[in-house]
């Protein structure tokens, strides 16, 4: 597996091209992510090799999971002996949270565009957790944002549109050292997450696109 994919095109059904769900989140501001960016800067670290080193890491673990959940075994390449020892510590905590679930996955990595809508995503795993089916979105970070949750509530828009029901959404916070920990995030009711979202769709469009 190699870290450089190329990025997802989506189209409806009469080949129209849409924006992706975190292309479209892309109309709000993001204050945190400037003073983090500022902070690291003041550290003396280039804030864009800090980024491509932590998303790689991201890319890897997602792959590592999914792949486990498909039961297939992860081959990757291009990664630093840092990246993969980093990746193996987040899985590892992925797994000994597993063990304890009864995980039935139905979609993994699944592509799918709103007609309505006119947005499309790809959406981590949507599965039967303990009987209940579940939304899980997994994020190596330090912590839960509030735009994880329009993230969800976007491929909540897009199961539902194609005949699937979602009782609960999950969000997977795995650490990527002992200091960061792990974290789960559930929720039953994402009403006024789903309305921001439709709204920033509705901005996208009307701005023609960023």
């Amino acid at each position: 597996m190699s870290k450089f994919d190329i990025h997802t095109v989506y189209k409806t059904q009469d080949g129209e091209k849409v924006p992706s769900v975190t292309t479209v989140l892309n109309v709000l501001a993001k204050p945190a992510l400037i003073y983090w960016a500022w902070d690291l800067g003041i550290k003396g670290i280039d804030y864009r090799k800090y980024r491509d080193d932590k998303a790689d890491i991201g890319t890897l673990v997602h792959k590592q999971i999914l792949d486990h959940l498909r039961g297939q075994v992860t081959t990757p390449k291009e990664y630093t002996l840092e990246q993969l020892t980093t990746a193996e510590i987040c899985f590892n905590k992925y797994m000994e949270w597993e063990s304890k679930q009864q995980l039935e996955p139905v979609l993994l990595e699944a592509q799918l565009v709103s007609e309505k809508y006119k947005f499309g995503g790809t959406l981590d795993n949507y599965c039967k957790l303990d009987g209940v089916p579940t939304l899980v979105d997994y994020k190596t970070s330090k912590a839960i944002y509030e735009e994880y949750f329009y993230q969800l509530a976007g491929y909540k828009i897009l199961l539902e549109e194609h005949g699937h029901s979602v009782k609960q959404c999950l969000i997977l916070r795995i650490g990527r050292d002992e200091t960061e920990g792990f974290e789960v995030c559930k929720r039953e009711n994402l009403d006024i997450e789903e309305q921001i979202f439709l709204k920033c769709v509705e901005i996208y469009h009307l701005k023609g696109g960023i």
